[in-house]
This record gives C-alpha cells, sequence and structure tokens, in this order.
C-alpha cells in the first residue's frame, strides 16, 4: 500500500459514506513504528527526539548505586529495594532485575523495576533520584529509554550545524488589516477554521482551515500573538495573519489543560493521570515553559487534591488556571490558589490577597509585591464562604461574603468593597436592599467604576447597576438602577465597558438585552434559541453568541450581532463546539492621544463613513444582482415549461377526447350518481 495524505484518506472515507467525526481515533492503535502509509498531519510528530511511549520501555526505570552484594544477600536487598519503590507505583509480576557478575556471584551496583504505568516510572525517578541508602550509596535513577538518547551521543564533539537566516512573517501583521478587522478562530468536527469577522459585507472572510489540526481544542495566547493546539505529545504554537506555521513546539505527554501568562513570555501546561492503585490520587503534572524556546522553566508535580483551588474552567477535580500573575507585561511573578487551612491567595497587578478561615475569624490582607509590605486588612466574622472580584485596572475589589444568620441554619451575602488606588485604601460594605437574596452573578465594568449584579431568585431575578463614584460624590458607593423580573442568569460587559449584554443562557433558552449603562435604556432585546456563551470582540464593536455541540445537538453555529443588538449574520455549523476570537495587545496610543481622539471623532468617521456608503452601494448593488439572476432564472423556467406545454397539446386533446381548448371554463362540470351494491343479508327475527 502507498502513502496517502490526510486530504486522500478524507476522500476515500466520504466515498466509502464514513464519517471520520463520528470515528474516536484515540482509540486506534498502530503496530510501533508502522503508519500504514498514512502521513501524519504533523510532519514533526514522528522525528526521533520525540519520546516514545508505545514500545514498552516508558515505564522502566534504572536505580544505579546500589551496593554490591554476594548471592546470600541478595534477596534482602532485593526486599530493601522493592519496599522503597512498592510504596510509589505498583511493580510489575517479574518486573525486578537485579543482574548478577557470573564470575563474582555478586551484584552488579544496578537493577531495573518496571512499573504499570509510566507516570508511576516518572514518580519513582523524581523521588528517588539521590535517595541515601547509607553514606556510600546513594541512588541514580533513570528512564530507561534515555538511554537510547545517550547513546546516540558521538564520541567526538562537533559544531553544531548554523542554519541560514530565513526571516519569518510578521506575527504582528493581522493588526494592520486595511479594514480593521477582528479574526476568530472555530472548531467545528474535525475542522479548524479562522476567519475574519466582515461585518460590513455580513459575512466571515475565510483566513485559514486545517483539519485535524488539534486532538482536543486551540487557544489564542493572551496577546493574539500566537495561536496553540493541543497533541498528545504535548503543545504547539503557530502565528501568522494567513498562513500559521509552527513556531515550537512543547513537549509535555497526554496534556489536557494550557494557559499562558499575561505577557505571552510563558506558557502553563497540564496533565493528570490516574494511578495503578485505586486508593491513590490522582498524578498532576503542570510545566512552566518559556514560549520562545521551549525550555521548562519550572515543573510542579504531585497529587490533584493539592491543586483543586482555581479558576472557573478545567478538568475533572482540577480548577483552572491554577497560577494567578502579577508584574505586569513582564510577568514578573505567579502564584498558586491552593486551600490548606482554608487559605487562598489571588494576584492583582503589584498586589495579592489572602483569605482566612475556619474556626478563627477569616481575615482580609492586602500585600504588596515583592516588598511583602502588608498595605490593608480587615477581619470578617461569621464567614460562611468568601469570592474575589478584581476590577481590570486594580482600581477596585470587591469580595463577595457568605455569612451564616445566628441561628446558622441559612446565610446572606454581602460585599467588602476596596478602593485599591486611594489613600489607605478605605473599605465601604455593600448590602442589597433584601439581604436575603441569592447572588446569581457579579460583574465589573471593564476600566469604569460600575458593577452589576443578578440577585434574587429564578427564573425572573434582577438586576441592579452600582457606581464606586457619582458626580456628588465620589467616596460612596451608590446605587444607579434596579431592572425587575429579567431573564438573566449572565452579564457580558462590553470590553470598552458603558454596554452590557443581560443573557439568559442554556436554561434561560438563549434570552437577550442589550442595555446601555450610561444612558440606562435598553437598546435591543433578541433571543438565539439555547445559546449557551456569549464573546465580545476585543475592541467592543461585535458580539457573537453561540450554541455549541457539548450542550445541544440541534442548532449548532453561532450569531454576530453589532453592539446595540442588531444581528449581522447568522453561521450554522454541526458538530461546532468552539468559537475564539483572537485577542488583540493593548493600544499604543497614550491615554491623552486617545481622548484627542474621541473628541474629534465626527473628523476621523467621515472617512470610515464614505467606506461605509461604498460597501451598502456594493451590497446594494449585490442584491440587485441576485434579483435580476433569480428573474432571469424564473423567466428561463416559466418559458421551458410553456414550451413542454405546447409540445404535449395533441396528448391533452387525445385525453379529452378530441376537445382542443385547455380553458377550464369552457367545460360543463356534471355530477354523475352511481349507485352500487356491496352485500346483501337475510336475518330471520323471531317473535
Amino acid at each position: 500500500m502507498g502513502e496517502i495524505s490526510l486530504s486522500e484518506l478524507e476522500a476515500r472515507a466520504n466515498a466509502a459514506g464514513i464519517d471520520l467525526s463520528q470515528i474516536d481515533l484515540d482509540s486506534i492503535q498502530l503496530p510501533p513504528g508502522d503508519d500504514f502509509g498514512i502521513i501524519s498531519d504533523d510532519e514533526d510528530v514522528y522525528q526521533e527526539e520525540q519520546l516514545d511511549f508505545d514500545y514498552g520501555l516508558g515505564n522502566t526505570i534504572v536505580v544505579d548505586n546500589l551496593p554490591v552484594v554476594p548471592m546470600e544477600k541478595f534477596s534482602k536487598l532485593e526486599g530493601v529495594i522493592r519496599k522503597i519503590y512498592g510504596q510509589i507505583g505498583v511493580i510489575k509480576e517479574d518486573g525486578f532485575w537485579m543482574p548478577v557478575d557470573p564470575d563474582t556471584h555478586k551484584t552488579l551496583r544496578y537493577c531495573f523495576i518496571e512499573y504499570n504505568t509510566p507516570q508511576e516510572a516518572e514518580l519513582a525517578k523524581e523521588k528517588t533520584n539521590g535517595y541515601k541508602l547509607d553514606r556510600a550509596h546513594i541512588f541514580a535513577v533513570n528512564m530507561i529509554q534515555d538511554f537510547n538518547r545517550f547513546m546516540k551521543v558521538p564520541d567526538e564533539w562537533a559544531p553544531p550545524e548554523i542554519r541560514p537566516y530565513v526571516p519569518g512573517e510578521n506575527l504582528q501583521s493581522w493588526l494592520a488589516d486595511e479594514k480593521a478587522r477582528d479574526q476568530f478562530v472555530i472548531r467545528a468536527s474535525s475542522d479548524t477554521e479562522v476567519f475574519w469577522n466582515d461585518a460590513r459585507h455580513l459575512k466571515p472572510d475565510p483566513v485559514y482551515k486545517r483539519a485535524y489540526w488539534t486532538e482536543s481544542f486551540v487557544q489564542w495566547s493572551s496577546l493574539g500573538t500566537y495561536l496553540a493546539t493541543v497533541h498528545r505529545q504535548g503543545t504547539a504554537v503557530w502565528g501568522g495573519a494567513s498562513t500559521f506555521n509552527q513556531l515550537m513546539r512543547y513537549a509535555h505527554p497526554q496534556v489536557k489543560l494550557i494557559d499562558f501568562s499575561p505577557g505571552e513570555k510563558y506558557l502553563v501546561t497540564y496533565s493528570g493521570h490516574e494511578p495503578s492503585n485505586p486508593r491513590d490520587a490522582n498524578r498532576v503534572v503542570i510545566n512552566i515553559f518559556d514560549v520562545r524556546t521551549g525550555k521548562v522553566m519550572r515543573d510542579f508535580k504531585g497529587s490533584a487534591d493539592e491543586f483543586a483551588i482555581g479558576g472557573t474552567g478545567g478538568v475533572a477535580g482540577v480548577s483552572w488556571p491554577v497560577f494567578k500573575w502579577g508584574g505586569g507585561k513582564d510577568d514578573k511573578y505567579f502564584a498558586k490558589n491552593w486551600e490548606e487551612h482554608d487559605f487562598r491567595i489571588q494576584f492583582l497587578p503589584s498586589m495579592f490577597l489572602n483569605l482566612g478561615g475556619g474556626n478563627q475569624p477569616a481575615r482580609v490582607s492586602l500585600v504588596q509585591i515583592p516588598s511583602k509590605e502588608e498595605l490593608r486588612q480587615k477581619n470578617l466574622f461569621s464567614v460562611s464562604d468568601c469570592k474575589l472580584y478584581w476590577q481590570s485596572n486594580g482600581d477596585y475589589l470587591a469580595v463577595k461574603v457568605d455569612r451564616y444568620t445566628k441561628t446558622k441554619k441559612s446565610t446572606y451575602t454581602g460585599f467588602e468593597l476596596f478602593r485599591i488606588k486611594e489613600r489607605d485604601i478605605p473599605i465601604e460594605v455593600l448590602e442589597l436592599d433584601n439581604k436575603n437574596d441569592k447572588i446569581i452573578a457579579f460583574a465589573w465594568e471593564p476600566k469604569g467604576h460600575r458593577f452589576a449584579v443578578i440577585h434574587g431568585d429564578n427564573p425572573r431575578p434582577d438586576v441592579s447597576f452600582y457606581s464606586m463614584k457619582t458626580a456628588h460624590n465620589t467616596g460612596r458607593v451608590s446605587k444607579l438602577t434596579t431592572l425587575k423580573g429579567k431573564q438573566a442568569n449572565a452579564l457580558f460587559w462590553s470590553p470598552s465597558g458603558r454596554y452590557i449584554i443581560l443573557a439568559g443562557l442554556k436554561g434561560f433558552n438563549g434570552q437577550l438585552e442589550f442595555y446601555n449603562v450610561d444612558e440606562l435604556e435598553t437598546m435591543a432585546t433578541a433571543e438565539h434559541f439555547t445559546a449557551t456563551d456569549v464573546e465580545w470582540d476585543p475592541t467592543g464593536r461585535y458580539v457573537a453568541t453561540l450554541v455549541t455541540s457539548v450542550h445541544h445537538e440541534m442548532e449548532n453555529g453561532f450569531n454576530i450581532w453589532s453592539f446595540n443588538g442588531k444581528l449581522l449574520y447568522r453561521i450554522l455549523k454541526d458538530h461546532f463546539f468552539q468559537f475564539l476570537w483572537r485577542p488583540r495587545p493593548p493600544s499604543l496610543l497614550s491615554p491623552e492621544k486617545e481622548e484627542e481622539i474621541a473628541k474629534n471623532l465626527k473628523k476621523y468617521s467621515k472617512k470610515y463613513e464614505t467606506e461605509d456608503q461604498d460597501v451598502s452601494l456594493q451590497l446594494s448593488e449585490q442584491d440587485r444582482e441576485k434579483r435580476r439572476k433569480l428573474k432571469d432564472e424564473w423567466e428561463k423556467w416559466v418559458s421551458e415549461w410553456k414550451r413542454l406545454h405546447e409540445v404535449e397539446k395533441l396528448q391533452r386533446q387525445m385525453l379529452r377526447d378530441g376537445e382542443a381548448s385547455d380553458e377550464e371554463e369552457e367545460y360543463e362540470a356534471k355530477e354523475v350518481e352511481v349507485e352500487e351494491l356491496l352485500d346483501v343479508s337475510e336475518e330471520v327475527l323471531s317473535f
């Protein structure tokens, strides 16, 4: 069988009526070293430097620097080694071999141990390399598969080959789009596609499409420079505006989650592995890579319980992301969220917050990094739970505090509001009009001073808007308005502030209300039936609503709306499950320049208004051309049927017994009654 590409394989599958998207490719196991002539879509997957996980050696370690003992002490030494390594994982039956010198009948200072899984072998290497059995015997532990790599090291050093410099594509070139459009990526079935959002032409403009580009999901980096794909061998990043070339790979077997630092300097990868012993916790491996060089800067290994507190996403047992970053664009600091003795930590740019709990009063402490100076602290009493909400600029912090009532049978909610940038960091306490209301959602206005809260009972809770400053009193929080009885369970502020979408997702059947907070008025109400997600573009001009196959099998796809609630276009995609806008880096303009542009917006907008008119005329002409084409097709169809009608005239005349006319009104309709005897039966009645 000759080699075939994936595109040829797809063509053969389509010809055979096979839907490749319904096939679990992970369940297909090929013999080691045999690809059955199918070329991988990732040309580097099978290069020699890739770790080999299917040859049966990945779960075997070599333990060196063992004591040399005669045969009469062999069993005792084996028992000691088995006891040490049996506590780490399950050693296979016949999975222990300690060779003996045939001349001296003594051991040879090393042994081989084979575990059930590669993860157990990796953990054994990590925990026992450098283990001190006694003063003279310190273990040196290696994976047996590492020896293949060591054997390939040449005896003589040779200078590395110097490759000629080849200039790459400008990774920020997409930001210079003449139409000032934004890009987004979608995943549907086995395809990954990148589009321009061409809202003027009311359609997406294709940029790049690739089948089987990733094995699970894709993710943009924090500033939109890279697109990351996830594979069983690890993660890869790609870059470009129209052609996405592979820039770097990061080896992390069985990786499940990834996250970029805010400045794109580092990539965090996560994998979780089930232990052989069901009583043990899942083992977690987290690596932090340098994005440019691909080197591992830090790694963290442990049980899933150690990484259980984090963000809102993730997989079973682990919230994601685990780390919080600080230190501005240089990504100087990161902190792990954990919960030991009810202690939690979260970052603010240059600051973090510690939360204590348990039997003692909870204590909120605001500490500056790197000086570790405590700037503000407050004790909280009768605390059931807390949740932190940072404003995007770090100007404000809201701590949602759930407290027990005096009877301890129920809880009520209030907010502790910190004014971070003001002198002495004043704290305000905010309680809702009905403090027993359940808090469904909370969201700060990006770069602003307002926040919104959904509170009350389903199915029609209330939505309240608050401001941290007003024209009359800049130091007190004030309520702007409360919207009663809204079908909403989620809040989505525009990235530029001012506008917000009150969304009723999933169980609320996709109810959408586009609200102007400046004017405190509704701009539009709409519905995207069974919508599961809402995603604003990074400029706040457009917003996407999604129906993914993760939650619904019907009507999968996305709608693109303007900021004020006008539906621009709708795209349906079978097996659609991911949509991500490409992030934009912060503006290079100074605040003064942005303010100047805002003041002179009419002058700048004339150019774009002219372009919009040209596009509108072009669309009108396209619509007229489309209508002309439909009219021509209709007239052609009518003409053809008239011709056939004339050709069949004699046949119709014969069927009408010689009558030539086709006009129905020239005929007289007659009704004819026909009686038919269906059955006769006789029955004798007795009196």
